[in-house]
């Protein structure tokens, strides 16, 4: 069998019912016999064409809280994880919570909303963004740090899992140093990257570190891992919500677009809408018995 598809339904659903798989084993080319991942995520092998299958399938689970995925069966376990912070790792947009301390959250959202979805210049926004909040005291990114944040379900246990199971893990971030940090350690991400605000006199500056990480700083994060890892980008799972996510996205070989932008959404190689990210380890082919929280 060549392929796998991956159906994983809302955690808010009582589970996969047996219809739902059926149904879509009927769709399938040569398809064999279902394997449970849990009580709700799925696994069915299969051969032949591909050919129509996804919009097939779409139709088919239309109005129904389930992903789905279709994966090649070999190489699906990876070595390594890229992922993106900001509402993907975490549900919030650091500096947008920033913004609104600086009294300005409605203007600077705005700019954040329109440079996800790639209407703007990814690194002209962050400039500006970050210059409108020059002033700003120092203790307030610790603040949104200790109030705001809250994490994806599912994100320490899939960087725990792939860890356990001996794969290299990075949050690599259009954001901030001051917040991956921390959210990197939470998680237990290996490294983090991202910009960093320039601080003086215990407040922001208005400046940010040159030169700004954005799309294909994070192309580069992820070629620069696997040559020093001895790994191909075949190996790597990437997941992010933006439009500066879309390189790196397109270059794993498994890219993951989480709760993301439309634009994101439909270019991406593999979209969850529904689930957490404990949904890239069914991807990979992990059982529920094999998660680490």
């Amino acid at each position: 069998m060549d392929n796998v598809l991956v159906l994983i339904a809302s955690p808010h659903y009582p589970g996969l019912a047996p219809d739902i798989i059926t149904k879509a084993q009927s769709l399938l080319p040569d398809a064999g016999s279902s394997r449970n991942l849990s009580s709700h995520a799925t696994e069915i092998a299969f051969s032949g064409n591909q050919s129509g299958l996804e919009d097939a399938l779409r139709d088919s689970l239309a109005g129904a809280q389930i992903d789905f995925a279709i994966v090649p069966a070999t190489n699906r376990v990876k070595k390594i994880l890229i992922a993106d912070m900001d509402s993907t790792m975490i549900g919030q947009e650091c500096i947008d919570e920033l913004g609104k301390r600086a009294g300005l959250g409605e203007k600077i959202a705005a700019i954040t909303t329109r440079a996800m979805r790639g209407e703007l210049d990814f690194e002209g926004a962050v400039r500006e963004r970050v210059g409108l909040m020059a002033g700003l005291a120092e203790t307030e990114i610790q603040s949104v740090i200790d109030h705001d944040l809250t994490y994806t379900p599912g994100g320490r246990t899939l960087v725990q899992s792939m860890r356990a199971n001996g794969a290299f893990t990075s949050l690599v971030s259009g954001g901030f140093t001051q917040f991956t940090a921390h959210v990197a350690g939470v998680c237990g991400f290996h490294e983090n990257r991202a910009n960093e605000l320039i601080i003086e006199n215990a407040a922001l500056t208005g400046k940010v570190g040159e030169p700004i990480l954005g799309q294909q700083a994070k192309v580069e994060a992820l070629q620069e891992y696997c040559a020093r890892l001895g790994a191909d980008p075949a190996d790597v799972i990437a997941v992010g919500d933006g439009a500066n996510d879309l390189g790196m996205l397109s270059v794993a070989g498994m890219g993951v677009a989480l709760h993301a932008k439309p634009a994101v959404r439909e270019a991406a190689q593999i979209r969850i809408d529904h689930s957490g990210l404990d949904a890239l380890l069914y991807l990979q082919g992990y059982s529920k018995d094999q998660f680490i929280s």
